[in-house]
């Protein structure tokens, strides 16, 4: 291999990677937007709630199903059509999410 096919294979795999860490970042920063979600309460399946209620500290912690303070966040709307469910004001306690 040439001097100057292993300059283009190294330019090729930086162009790769800057494009593979810009998506990764890109990713990252949309999961804190949920401007068009909203915290829906008491639909939640065991140990799948989004963050804290006043019975645990974290996200997954939550130990029957439908726990009325465990929430999800859901596409705006979308809680008041299920049965059973509520919005809540509950804060995320996640660093960069906007509450």
């Amino acid at each position: 291999m040439s001097v100057n096919d292993k300059a283009i294979c190294n330019a090729f795999a930086g162009l790769i990677a800057a494009g593979a860490l810009a998506f990764a970042a890109n990713g990252i920063a949309a999961d804190n937007d949920h401007s068009k979600e909203e915290k829906c309460a008491g639909i939640v399946k065991a140990s799948k709630n989004d963050c804290a209620t006043s019975k645990n500290q974290c996200h997954g912690h939550v130990k029957s199903d439908r726990d009325p303070e465990a929430w999800i966040y859901v596409p705006k709307g979308l809680c008041e059509r299920i049965s059973g469910a509520h919005l809540t004001a509950a804060t995320d306690p996640t660093p960069g999410v906007k509450n």
